[in-house]
């Protein structure tokens, strides 16, 4: 039973922009469902285009709804035919492309469950996570396949499904990468494991059609893990209901038009942010995704939007930088972006504006988590509020509480730790009952059921719009004072020669810690640690300020561009 929505209880609700609702009757499915329907309504829409590019130039061709729906099918009824059944876990381990699609639908068709895996993990990290998993069954490149083959014996897998990324190239495309680069990259590996299967054998060995599945939404869709940035990679485990209810409340957000959008695919789909904001979002409205298997590769993200006048593009910051600071922007026409979401990571109010100018799009900040499928909080594009990341979606509460107990809620405009709760919340991290109880947890002097536990410090202004302040395990202590890094984050991008920065704690025998800068410079720019400092000293207390400014070149970043501050932490460590 839902409690009654009211613009006091959830004050932020007069901020939606008009027809985006408080709630909404999301279709009780499975997610591959959405595929599905479509297929059956926009046989012929083109699903995915895909390619590549050379220099400014984009070759590339589309594979339309049926096509992508066929081969899901197909995908399905293979692995049923290889053992699969309900509940099974089934990894994809590459970068974006049609056959990351296919086997992620299909597997959940066929009833397993995906555990989409990142493609720069080194063989422990993904045997770690086939092992956590119970992995049997991995899809991936070619370029993958000998690290893979290599681990198999000391984890469950039984089966490598091997694809070769210029399978869905168009011709001249496909011909040129097999002359100029197959080889030298490493995708012309051979299968050397008799229980191993090439992918377009796998699509034509089993029928047409799999046999139902049985799925029911509350079961588990897939196993994301966490990026461990602040301890070990969890699974989190997201629900058909979970992933479903963020895809349709996201098209409502961004006021999606059915079969009429196209959107960017950089973002990694093996990252919550990506699977969302681009492929369920995209499939959900029938729209067209431009697959970019590199999301560091900019001419192609350009010359895509350009081509095909692409009206979303989801990032985060350091894309939105490369952009509007690469010396060749102004030769792409870039005008058709409608829609742009960033997160993952601060927008600084400079980026934003810059790429706003240059696009005349909208973009705005937004909220996510993995263990929320992931989004629960975007600006509303009409009345964006820069250096917040929004309002909670509809169906979505969130509120503050005290960061020592967790058992508190503070008033509005006070800082203290966020949750939430919503639709899109997950049932809870794989094999790790504690770890689950920790941070899904009941408050009922709150509200009732279950509150997500964000780590996440945070306030509520006025509006009811929220503002992060900082990682809770990131805060320093300065002499007792709390410094949060995102706030002298914000400070030292408002210098006209920085790119991009990141802020960490390093310990102080005098004040406990002390605050350490790291930062790039933009291209061309130059400024001395003297320059930033006294930068940072007009516009911050001077128990901020950062003590030493250490210049790099570049900045240790997840896949999807979040500064990895426990890397910056260790280097000062090392270095000490």
């Amino acid at each position: 039973m839902k409690t009654e929505v009211t613009s006091s209880t959830k004050p932020w609700l007069q901020f939606y922009d008009e027809g985006v609702p408080a709630s909404i009757e999301y279709p009780d499915i499975p997610l591959d469902q959405l595929l599905k329907q479509s297929a059956t309504n926009h046989p012929e829409h083109p699903a995915i285009i895909f390619g590549g590019s050379l220099g400014s130039r984009v070759m590339d061709k589309p594979l339309s709804y049926r096509e992508l729906d066929d081969a899901v099918d197909r995908f399905a009824a293979a692995m049923q035919s290889l053992g699969v059944k309900k509940g099974d876990r089934v990894a994809v381990f590459m970068p974006n492309c049609p056959q990351f699609v296919i086997a992620y639908y299909g597997t959940l068709r066929a009833g397993g469950i995906t555990v989409p895996c990142n493609p720069l993990y080194t063989a422990k990290e993904i045997g770690d996570q086939l092992n956590d998993s119970g992995t049997e069954i991995v899809v991936t490149l070619t370029m993958f396949y000998h690290m893979l083959n290599s681990i198999r014996k000391d984890t469950p897998l039984r089966h490598i499904v091997v694809a070769n990324i210029k399978e869905y190239f168009p011709p001249l495309l496909k011909f040129l990468f097999t002359v100029a680069k197959e080889k030298k990259d490493g995708h012309a590996a051979k299968i050397s494991n008799t229980d191993d299967i090439w992918f377009q054998s796998l699509l034509n060995m089993a029928g047409n059609k799999p046999e139902p599945a049985g799925t029911d939404p509350g079961d588990t869709a897939c196993l994301i893990y966490t990026g461990g940035t602040t301890g070990i990679p969890k699974g989190a485990e997201l629900t058909h209901r979970n992933v479903v209810s963020n895809a349709v409340a996201g098209s409502y957000w961004s006021h999606s038009r059915e079969a009429e959008e196209i959107s960017i695919g950089a973002l990694p789909f093996f990252h919550s942010y990506g699977m969302t904001a681009v492929m369920n979002m995209t499939i959900a409205t029938a729209g067209t995704m431009i697959l970019i298997p590199d999301p560091r590769d900019v001419m192609h993200i350009m010359g895509s939007i350009s081509k095909h006048k692409a009206t979303f593009y989801s990032a985060v910051p350091s894309s939105y930088t490369r952009i509007n600071t690469h010396p060749k922007v102004k030769e792409f026409d870039l005008s058709s972006v409608r829609v742009c979401l960033s997160g993952a990571a601060p927008l600084p109010r400079e980026v934003q504006e810059n790429f706003q100018a240059i696009t005349g799009g909208k973009l705005v900040e937004a909220f996510g988590m993995t263990e929320s499928s992931p989004a629960t909080h975007v600006n509303p594009l009409n009345r964006n509020k820069i250096g917040t990341i929004g309002t909670p979606w509809p169906d979505t509460d969130a509120r503050i509480v005290d960061i020592d107990t967790g058992e508190i809620e503070l008033p509005q405009g006070e800082i203290g730790e966020m949750i939430m709760q919503g639709p899109q919340v997950m049932k809870g991290y794989w094999k790790m009952p504690t770890e689950t109880v920790n941070v899904l947890r009941e408050h009922p002097s709150i509200g009732p059921g279950v509150w997500l536990h964000s780590g996440d410090i945070a306030l509520m202004d006025e509006d009811g719009y929220f503002q992060i302040v900082d990682r809770k395990k990131d805060m320093i202590i300065c002499g007792g004072y709390n410094v949060y890094p995102r706030n002298v984050e914000e400070v030292l991008y408002q210098h006209p020669a920085v790119q991009e920065a990141g802020v960490v704690g390093m310990l102080d025998e005098y004040r406990g810690e002390t605050v350490i800068a790291f930062v790039v410079l933009k291209e061309g720019r130059a400024a001395t640690e003297q320059e930033i400092i006294d930068h940072c000293m007009e516009n911050m207390a001077r128990y901020k300020v950062p003590s030493r400014v250490i210049f790099r070149s570049s900045l240790p970043m997840t896949a999807v561009g979040k500064v990895l501050r426990r890397e910056l932490v260790k280097s000062l460590t090392e270095a000490s």
